[in-house]
């Protein structure tokens, strides 16, 4: 389907995409490209493509698709770098999780003649780098297109067809509704996460090796969450600043009707809310976006 697809940057979503394209047949060649020599050399001695450079420019030359698959932060950086290399009718796309600043950072410097099809798998790890991808990550996933206002109905459906081709659901939708979307659903969960786990480290009461050895299983949930790429996920949060506050304040009001309920020892408020949420566990299981197995380090199966 593609004779050359560029991937920029190789960590977990982008070596997990060169697995499954070439697994499924999707790409003739993959060039990657990142900005440093060691994690270059982890891909190649990986086997992950076919073309390796430090080379941004380099790497979209010819090249049918463009992923950028780098911290969200980067990409005004890579978007002036590539585009006088960008072919005319390269498609260039990209992995991450917020939409509004994507738009805003990449489409401007992109040239006539170029389509530009943002898209975000919502899929991932705790783990990061190349050697943290595998096959199968996007099996049963949504991805999520954004496509701007123009963006022409060939490359919309070649973007969708390519992940749908490493085995996700797709959805579109415009980038505002996707950046709060996200945020209630993957952004305020990690900011909660990294706040939890900051202020167990932090207790003077309760020492490291407590935390570590007496952790129940929602603590560990946390933990996983917490270790998540601190690079990737500040950039996530400086960029899709206002729908994160919007949820977090959202997100604090209910915590305060929360806190009330265990002060004033209010069970039925208390078991109603849970009763609630146990239920929203299992519509997300029911809907085949989770498993009802225990999960003690769930594996990922055997697409690497």
């Amino acid at each position: 389907m593609i004779e050359k697809l560029a991937l920029i940057g190789i960590g977990l979503i982008g070596s997990s995409i060169a697995r499954a394209a070439r697994r499924e047949g999707l790409v003739q060649t993959i060039a990657i490209a990142t900005r440093r020599q060691a994690t270059l050399d982890e891909a190649k001695a990986l086997g992950l493509g076919d073309i390796y450079t430090l080379d941004a420019g380099e790497a979209v030359e010819g090249a049918d698709l463009v992923i950028l698959c780098s911290p969200v932060g980067t990409y005004e950086a890579v978007a002036r770098q590539i585009a006088p290399h960008l072919k005319p009718g390269a498609i260039v796309s990209d992995v991450g999780s917020v939409k509004g600043h994507v738009l805003t950072a990449v489409g401007p410097h992109l040239p006539e003649g170029v389509d530009f099809v943002p898209a975000h798998p919502m899929a991932g790890t705790e783990y990061s780098g190349p050697a943290a991808g595998f096959a199968s990550l996007f099996e049963n996933r949504w991805c999520i297109l954004t496509p701007p206002e123009g963006a022409s109905e060939a490359a919309i459906e070649k973007v969708t067809a390519f992940w749908k081709g490493l085995g996700s659901d797709v959805e579109i939708m415009d980038a505002e509704h996707h950046d709060l979307v996200v945020a209630i659903v993957s952004h305020v969960p990690h900011l909660i996460a990294y706040n939890i786990v900051g202020t167990a480290d932090d207790l003077e009461t309760v020492t490291k090796s407590e935390v570590i050895k007496f952790s129940a299983g929602g603590f560990r949930d946390f933990t996983r969450i917490a270790a998540s790429d601190p690079v990737m996920w500040r950039d996530v949060f400086l960029t899709n600043r206002d729908a994160v506050l919007e949820m977090l304040g959202r997100f604090l009001e209910d915590l305060s009707v929360l806190q009330r309920a265990v002060r004033v020892g209010d069970g039925e408020a208390l078991e109603a809310l849970f009763t609630r949420t146990r239920d929203i566990r299992r519509s997300i299981i029911e809907a085949g976006q989770e498993t009802a197995a225990p999960d003690f380090g769930r594996p990922h199966g055997d697409g690497k």
